[in-house]
């Protein structure tokens, strides 16, 4: 009984300010959701491409997931960000600092003013305007590999894998390297645009088909980058699992 009323006067006190407070409840969230699709798909290995600080990555540990995650990011700072979040998490490998693409060389990224939205790719003014600090205030050189070409130390044989994919409108590229693992992998999360938000990115309809043609079936949305002034959602994050 102390602890409802200490509950009740929580939530009260909160709407004052108009605050809304309600029991956390990790399986009702999309991290949460997606740690029980990993379980019950048995997955052994999250492949987590754009990284950026480790949020993705953090988020499964922190709603169950206890297997294990490689994560690849190429920027600098976030990189060394990435080291110092998963240092005590012996499951959490890093890569080398790199960009995930559709070859094996050097690219020049564009880094935001907010990081996350940093990308390979030009920005459009849909995306600028939408949110402001996105824009670019530096560029950086780094290597760029297929994940055919990098995963071999990561991905043991008889793993069942999910490969997430959140690069800024590079999505389509980081496929386009990842032939070989994408007959294998049991599912993916993908960061996909429904308007035009970087210069040349492939948009929700085009990778949605593409996947189903590799027989991947659409398992849940979620609400990603809308733009404040209209409402209108601009991105969303879409998992995948494979049912053909």
């Amino acid at each position: 009984m102390a602890n409802e009323f200490i509950e009740k006067l929580i939530r009260q006190t909160a709407n004052r300010f108009g605050i809304d407070v309600k029991r956390h409840n990790p399986s009702a969230t999309s991290a949460g959701r997606l740690s029980q699709m990993l379980a019950t798909q048995k997955v052994g290995l999250v492949i987590d491409v754009g990284a950026n600080i480790g949020q993705f990555a953090r988020s499964l540990r922190q709603s169950g997931y206890a297997n294990k995650i490689v994560s690849f990011e190429p920027l600098h700072a976030a990189h060394a960000a990435l080291l110092r979040q998963s240092k005590l998490d012996q499951a959490w490998m890093i890569a080398p600092a790199m960009a995930i693409g559709d070859h094996d060389g050097e690219v020049t990224i564009n880094i935001s003013e907010n990081s996350v939205s940093s990308s390979l790719l030009d920005m459009l003014d849909a995306h600028a305007k939408a949110a402001p600090t996105s824009a670019y205030v530096a560029v950086q050189k780094t290597p760029v590999a297929r994940l055919d070409s990098v995963l071999g130390e990561y991905l043991q044989p008889g793993t069942v894998s999910f490969l997430k994919i959140d690069t800024q409108g590079y999505e389509d590229r980081v496929l386009a390297g990842a032939t070989e693992l994408l007959k294998h992998v049991r599912g993916l999360q993908l960061e996909l645009s429904f308007v035009p938000l970087y210069e040349g990115q492939k948009l929700f309809d085009e990778l949605v088909e593409k996947l189903r043609m590799l027989g991947f079936s659409i398992w849940a949305i979620w609400p990603g980058f809308a733009d404040p002034s209209s409402g209108r959602m601009l991105q969303v994050d879409v998992t995948f699992f494979r049912t053909a």
